[in-house]
């Protein structure tokens, strides 16, 4: 009954999570999704769901022996509740996502310059292994063309890029394809944000590897264009406990006049041990 007036309240379609399945799995569609409601558990209450969301839009209502109530979710963390069973997450709009495929075309993504490639897009985001209950951060993100392929196969997504043109660019995409993506403007800080499960560095800066290490992710991939990165990247893996691989990429396109110029692009992979 719960769930029923919590899905009225909402007046969209929601997802209905079970915060008995981890903490961590729930609060991650709720960062993804525009409506998700949160079976509560021991040990999850209104306070641990507030907490997660901190740095995404969203509101809450939570059902407790008094009904239902809409808060913040600052509020949430601090208020006293009497026996709360359910938490709707909701944010400001509906997103309309699609399922139109993924690795798509580059010219879906609005860019100062070329955007990683779609076949070599693919790739990645196999290796990222994205969907619902997961949290990825797209690092120096560039348009963020892998973060939000990312939050359409369902994760939560964190960019985080230090140019504010490019911010700019990361939010018109993440609109035009119907998902949210949390932007970040600034060089990665890694303890001011939630752990991911996986994590892409879009340029092979050693300073951004390394930070993106440290954080202990499942899967670390890195994507350069510059030989002298490779080395160095593949290091810093190592060094953090990764089991590290990578391919390089020159695929070209075949066009009416024949094949178009490849850029070579390296990818490499981090595996915890």
């Amino acid at each position: 009954m719960t769930v029923e007036k919590l899905r009225e309240a909402a007046g969209r379609p929601v997802e209905v999570v079970d915060a008995a399945d981890g903490l961590r799995p729930a609060l991650n569609v709720c960062r993804a999704r525009s409506a998700v409601v949160v079976r509560l558990a021991e040990g999850v209450g209104p306070a641990e769901i507030g907490a997660g969301l901190a740095g995404w839009r969203r509101s809450m209502v939570v059902s407790d022996a008094d009904g239902l109530t809409t808060v913040d979710p600052r509020d949430a963390v601090t208020r006293r509740w009497t026996a709360p069973d359910a938490v709707l997450c909701l944010a400001d709009n509906e997103f309309l996502q699609s399922n139109d495929g993924w690795a798509l075309p580059d010219e879906e993504f609005a860019s100062r310059s070329h955007v990683l490639g779609a076949e070599v897009r693919a790739f990645v985001l196999a290796r990222l292994a994205p969907r619902p209950g997961v949290l990825v951060w797209d690092v120096l993100a560039g348009s963020g063309a892998v973060g939000v392929e990312c939050a359409r196969l369902g994760a939560a997504v964190i960019a985080v890029e230090p140019d504010p043109v490019q911010c700019v660019r990361i939010i018109a995409n993440a609109s035009a394809h119907g998902v949210d993506v949390r932007v970040e403007e600034f060089e990665l800080d890694a303890p001011s944000l939630p752990r991911p499960d996986a994590v892409f560095v879009g340029r092979g800066e050693i300073g951004a590897v390394k930070a993106s290490a440290a954080v202990s992710a499942r899967r670390v991939v890195v994507a350069t264009e510059s030989v002298d990165e490779i080395v160095p990247a593949r290091d810093a893996l190592v060094a953090a406990g990764y089991e590290v691989e990578g391919v390089h990429w020159t695929a070209s396109r075949l066009l009416d006049s024949g094949f178009a110029p490849a850029v070579p692009v390296t990818v490499l992979w981090g595996s915890k041990k």
